[in-house]
């Protein structure tokens, strides 16, 4: 039972087998809650479907980083050859976008990247520099050959009583609940 001055954080729950913990997330995700996880030490085929994941959202944040990396190129290039030093060479036109092209390619390309790693990083809520599941001795289990699955508290159907029920009904081998 938790004491006055600790908070707990969420429920956690251990499986043996990847087919268990597959079969417990649908479940979780059949009882509608939001605020959870699965933690295990290697890819199982199937969980995003299993969890009820959409596709990420990362790509679009490498697409805007790509646009802002090609427009940032030929803008940089048209106001290098026409506003900042115009050379008249052979009476060629001060900015030909086909000369243009590869710099901006490389742009997009850089800016494609760094969005890519910004919004990883802030879809994720990075940098985290605390979790409370990291205090816990079995949970370091995961590198090697346990599966877990995470139910915050912070969950509106978190139920101490209700969540313990139902992960016990999953086929979990043990469960124990975690403090902030």
């Amino acid at each position: 039972m938790p004491d006055a001055l600790t908070k707990p954080y969420g429920m956690i729950a251990e499986f043996i087998t990847a087919n268990s913990v597959l079969h417990a997330a649908q479940a979780v995700r059949n009882a509608g809650f939001r605020k959870w996880d699965v933690f295990t030490p290697f890819p199982v085929h199937g969980m995003d479907r299993a969890m009820g994941l959409k596709n990420s959202k990362v790509g679009w944040f490498a697409f805007l980083g790509g646009v802002a990396g090609y427009t940032t190129g030929m803008l940089m290039i048209w106001f290098m050859n026409t506003v900042d030093y115009p050379i008249v060479i052979g009476g060629k036109p001060m900015f030909s976008p086909f000369s243009a092209f590869p710099p901006s390619y490389e742009l997009t390309i850089l800016f494609g990247a760094f969005g890519s790693l910004g919004g990883m990083l802030f879809l994720n809520r990075l940098p985290r520099l605390h979790n409370p599941l990291l205090k816990n001795k079995r949970f370091s289990l995961v590198t090697h050959d346990r599966f877990f699955i995470l139910i915050e508290c912070d969950d509106p159907k978190y139920s101490e009583v209700e969540t313990r029920k139902l992960l016990e009904e999953a086929g979990c081998r043990h469960i124990e609940l975690i403090e902030e």
